[in-house]
C-alpha cells in the first residue's frame, strides 16, 4: 500500500505595518488588526506595531536594528497588512518591498482619508486597497483576505 503524505496547510505569516513615528493616533485600530488577524488563524510577525510600549522599547534600539528587524519579518512574511491612514514613509517603504518580493499586500484606510496615489493609483496585481467605516467592516475585509491567502 502506498504511503500518503499530509501536507499540513501552516498559518500564514502577516506583516503587519502601521504608523509608528508618523504618529500613533490609530494604535487602537492596529490593536483591533492585531486581534482579528490572530483570530483568522495567522501569526502576526509585526505584532510591535500594536505594542503600546513600542515607542519606548524602540527607543532603546538604534535605527539598523530597527530595519534590520523589520526586514527580516518582511522576508518571512506570506502577506503585508497596512494600514494607510496616516501617511508613513516606513509604511510606505514596506509596501513597496513587500511588491518587490511578490508579498500581497492589502493596504487599508478609513473612508475619507487623504491617501497617496502612490498607493491608490499602484495598478500592480498583487496589491488590494480597500476602505474601511467601522470596526465590523475592518474585520471581514481581513477575513476575507486572509482566507484568500
Amino acid at each position: 500500500m502506498e504511503e500518503k503524505k499530509v501536507i499540513e496547510k501552516q498559518d500564514p505569516k502577516i506583516f503587519l505595518s502601521g504608523s509608528i513615528r508618523g504618529g500613533r493616533q490609530l494604535l487602537e485600530t492596529y490593536r483591533f488588526m492585531y486581534d482579528a488577524l490572530e483570530e483568522a488563524g495567522t501569526e502576526v510577525l509585526s505584532w510591535h506595531v500594536a505594542d503600546p510600549d513600542l515607542e519606548e522599547n524602540e527607543s532603546k534600539m538604534t535605527e539598523q536594528e530597527i530595519y534590520d528587524r523589520d526586514m527580516g519579518l518582511l522576508a518571512k512574511s506570506d502577506a503585508l497588512i497596512a494600514e494607510v491612514t496616516v501617511p508613513s514613509t516606513g509604511v510606505g517603504y514596506e509596501i513597496c518591498r513587500a511588491l518587490d518580493r511578490k508579498i500581497p499586500v492589502l493596504c487599508l484606510h478609513r473612508t475619507g482619508a487623504a491617501v497617496s496615489a502612490m498607493v491608490l493609483g499602484n495598478p500592480d496585481p498583487s496589491l488590494e486597497v480597500r476602505t474601511y467605516s467601522n470596526e465590523a467592516a475592518l474585520n471581514e475585509i481581513i477575513v476575507k483576505f486572509v482566507q484568500a491567502l
